[in-house]
């Protein structure tokens, strides 16, 4: 596994935003772990998270797009916080655009901020973590009601690797049903295997009884088990 992944699962971990437990998701599912990207805080996390994303976005899409569209509302800072560091890291200038929940109908109107979306213009699309692609389906309407655009892929910090509204992943179905790729930062196959049975800051974050709720989760949801 790549260093800067390993350091991501532990940057999670410090930030409280990779969470094990009793938890259910959006979809009515029992799960051991949740991930909740809205625990990222501060100045220094957003900065630091959008390093992992830029560095994500570089290494499976490349650089050569014109807009990060992040769906409101946790989209928004994941787009504005990774187009800053993909500036800063690699000296790509790339706009932002995110969706807002109501039109607005003074100032600034309309159903988007950021960069306008206009024909021609190569998008690419950042979430935190991509469940049942429910946001995806929301969210492309909009972006190709502005014009005869070029969606080029989806981008998640953590590839929760279950089942979505089939047999296959979630990232897989968004993937096969829509025509474009999709990547995350980690799997939690990743982030299985560098927490299992391994002291972080003096303590085991998943022993063998957590792992065996993970197991167990995944033979019921996953579409594979994490190992």
């Amino acid at each position: 596994m790549e260093q800067y992944k390993q350091e991501f699962i532990e940057f999670m971990v410090d930030s409280e935003v990779l969470k094990f437990g009793d938890f259910v998701t959006k979809s009515g599912r029992k799960t051991p772990f949740f991930v909740n990207t809205g625990f990222y805080r501060t100045g220094a996390q957003l900065s630091k998270l959008g390093q992992y994303y830029a560095k994500a976005v570089k290494d499976n899409f490349g650089l050569d797009f014109d807009i990060l569209f992040g769906p409101a509302y946790k989209g928004i800072p994941l787009s504005v916080t990774t187009v800053s560091e993909i500036y800063r890291e690699y000296g790509k200038e790339i706009g932002y655009c995110s969706n807002r929940k109501e039109i607005k109908d003074h100032g600034d109107k309309g159903i988007l901020l950021g960069t306008p979306i206009t024909d021609g213009s190569r998008i690419l699309i950042i979430e935190d973590v991509t469940t049942a692609g429910t946001s995806i389906e929301e969210t492309l309407p909009i972006i190709k009601a502005q014009g005869n655009v070029d969606v080029l892929g989806l981008v998640v910090s953590v590839d929760r690797m279950e089942r979505g509204q089939g047999e296959k992943s979630a990232l897989t179905e968004i993937s096969e049903k829509y025509g474009f790729k999709t990547a995350a930062i980690v799997t939690m196959a990743e982030v299985v295997e560098h927490l299992y049975n391994k002291p972080y800051k003096g303590k085991v974050i998943i022993d063998d009884t957590l792992k065996a709720a993970i197991d167990a989760y995944y033979k019921e949801y996953g579409i594979c088990r994490a190992r």
